[in-house]
C-alpha cells in the first residue's frame, strides 16, 4: 500500500465515529436482549442457546468478511474495507428496527441471528481499516480510539434502558413501550455513524501493483475458506498464545452479560421474572445503567491505557485489566445495597477498556499488512468460539452445578477472568513470530 500518514487526533476520531453506532447495538444485545427473552418467557437455562447467533454468526461471517476484504478494491464504493462496514451496519439498522416487534421468543431469536450477522459484517473490517490506515506510532491511538466509542456506544444503550422506561411508559404488543425507542435508536445510529466515518476517511489506495495483483487472484465460492485456513497454518505463535486467553476471557464475559439482570434482581431487589414481572422491570432497568456506567468507565480510562501500554507493554496493561475485571465480578453477586454496584463494576469498565483494543496491539506487528483481515476475522474467531463453547455447555453447568442461580454465573466468570489474567503472562509477541 501507499505510504501512510500521520493523521491528527480528531481525524483518528473521525475515523472511528462509525465504530459508536456498530457498539450501540452490540450494547442493545447485551443488556437488553436476555430481558426481553425473558419477558418472552425463556427460562433461565434456555439463555445460552438462545444467545447461540453470537457466536455462530462471528465465526462464520467475521473471517470471511476478512478474507474477502483483503482481495478487494472498489474505488466506487469507497475502497476496500468501507464497502463492507456500511453493508453491515445498514443490515444492522434494519433489524434493530424491527426487533421490539418480536411477538414470539423465536422471532426474537431469529433477528437476533439477522442482527450478528450484520454487526459482524461491519465489526471486522473496521479492525483491519485501523491496520491499513494508520503507522505503527499510532496503531495503539486508533484501537483505543476504538475502545472509547465502544463505551460511549454501549453507554448509550444501557442508559437508555434506565431513562427510557421512566419516558415511555407502558407496553406495545408483549413488550414494554421503552424497548421500541430504544431498539429505533439504535437503527438511526448504526447507519448514521458508519455513514459519517465513510464519509470523512479515505482509504489507502493500493500501489499499481497490488491492484494488478487483486485484480489476477480468481475469486470463487472456496477463497475465502482457502484463505482462512492458510492463515491459520502460518499463524504467529503469539496469536496461539492470545487465543487461550480469549477462550477464558469471553467465556466469561457471555456468563456476565446473560446473567447479570438476573443476578441483580434476587441480591438487590431479591425477585424474578416469574415473581413479580413490575419488580424484575425495575432491575432491568438498573441493570442498564449498572452496565451504562462500566461503558462510561471503559471510554474515560481508553486512551489512559495508550500511555501505560507503551510505558510497560500491552501485556502486563491487559494482565492488570483482567485482574481489576475479575475481581469486579467476584463482588458483584454478594451486594444488597443497588448503589454500591457502581465501585464493583467499575473494575470490568477498565477491564473492558482493554480487552477492546490492547489485544491488537499484541499481535498487529506481527501478521502481514496485505492479510490484516483475515487475521481480524481469526481474532474475532477466538472471540466467538469461547461464546459458542459457553453457549452449548453453560446451560447444562448452570442447571447441574450452579442451582440455576444467576449469582453464582457471575462469580464464575470471575473466577475465568483470574485464569485468562494468567496465561496473559505467558504471551510473548515479536516481530520474528511473522511467517511469510
Amino acid at each position: 500500500m501507499t505510504q501512510k500518514i500521520k493523521l491528527s487526533f480528531w481525524q483518528i476520531i473521525n475515523m472511528n465515529i462509525g465504530f459508536f453506532g456498530i457498539q450501540y447495538s452490540f450494547g442493545l444485545q447485551q443488556s437488553a436482549v436476555n430481558p426481553i427473552y425473558d419477558f418472552l418467557g425463556a427460562s433461565p437455562d434456555e439463555l445460552p442457546l438462545l444467545n447461540l447467533a453470537g457466536p455462530l454468526t462471528g465465526l462464520l461471517i467475521q473471517p470471511i468478511i476478512g478474507a474477502l476484504s483483503d482481495k478487494t478494491w472498489s474505488p466506487r464504493l469507497g475502497g476496500r474495507r468501507k464497502p463492507y462496514f456500511f453493508i453491515g451496519a445498514l443490515i444492522c439498522s434494519i433489524a434493530l428496527f424491527l426487533f421490539p416487534f418480536s411477538s414470539s421468543l423465536w422471532m426474537a431469536a431469529g433477528l437476533l441471528w439477522i442482527l450478528d450477522a450484520g454487526n459482524n459484517t461491519a465489526m471486522e473490517p473496521y479492525r483491519a481499516f485501523i491496520a491499513d490506515k494508520l503507522d505503527e506510532s499510532q496503531q495503539a491511538t486508533g484501537f483505543q480510539a476504538q475502545s472509547f466509542f465502544t463505551g460511549f456506544g454501549q453507554t448509550l444503550a444501557n442508559v437508555s434502558l434506565f431513562i427510557f422506561p421512566m419516558i415511555f411508559i407502558g407496553t406495545t404488543g408483549k413488550l414494554p413501550t421503552w424497548v421500541f425507542a430504544s431498539f429505533f435508536l439504535g437503527s438511526v445510529c448504526s447507519i448514521a455513524s458508519v455513514w459519517w466515518s465513510s464519509y470523512t476517511t479515505k482509504e489507502i489506495p493500493p500501489t499499481e501493483e497490488e491492484i494488478q495483483k487483486i485484480q489476477s487472484e480468481k475469486i470463487n465460492i472456496f477463497t475465502p475458506f482457502i484463505d482462512i485456513a492458510k492463515a491459520v497454518k502460518e499463524m504467529p505463535k503469539v496469536m496461539w498464545q492470545l487465543a487461550l486467553v480469549y477462550l477464558f476471557q469471553w467465556y466469561a464475559l457471555f456468563c456476565y452479560w446473560q446473567n447479570s439482570s438476573k443476578s441483580i434482581a434476587l441480591s438487590v431487589w431479591n425477585t424474578t421474572p416469574e415473581k413479580d414481572m413490575n419488580l424484575y422491570g425495575e432491575a432491568v432497568s438498573w441493570t442498564g445503567l449498572v452496565n451504562g456506567w462500566y461503558n462510561i468507565v471503559t471510554f474515560l480510562s481508553a486512551f489512559s491505557l495508550v500511555y501505560f501500554a507503551k510505558k510497560y507493554s500491552p501485556k502486563w496493561v491487559h494482565f492488570g485489566c483482567l485482574l481489576l475485571a475479575a475481581i469486579g465480578f467476584l463482588v458483584f453477586p454478594h451486594i444488597h445495597n443497588k448503589y454500591l454496584l457502581f465501585p464493583a463494576i467499575t473494575g470490568f469498565g477498565i477491564g473492558w477498556a482493554s480487552m477492546m483494543g490492547i489485544p491488537y496491539l499484541m499481535v498487529v506487528n506481527t501478521i502481514p499488512k496485505e492479510r490484516y483481515g483475515v487475521y481480524m476475522g481469526i481474532i474475532n474467531m477466538m472471540i466467538v468460539i469461547p461464546m459458542f463453547i459457553q453457549t452449548v455447555t453453560f446451560g447444562y453447568i448452570m442447571k447441574h452445578f450452579l442451582n440455576n442461580d444467576p449469582r453464582s454465573a457471575i462469580t464464575f466468570a470471575g473466577v475465568l477472568l483470574i485464569l485468562g489474567a494468567v496465561f496473559t503472562l505467558f504471551i510473548k509477541s515479536t516481530k520474528a513470530d511473522v511467517k511469510q
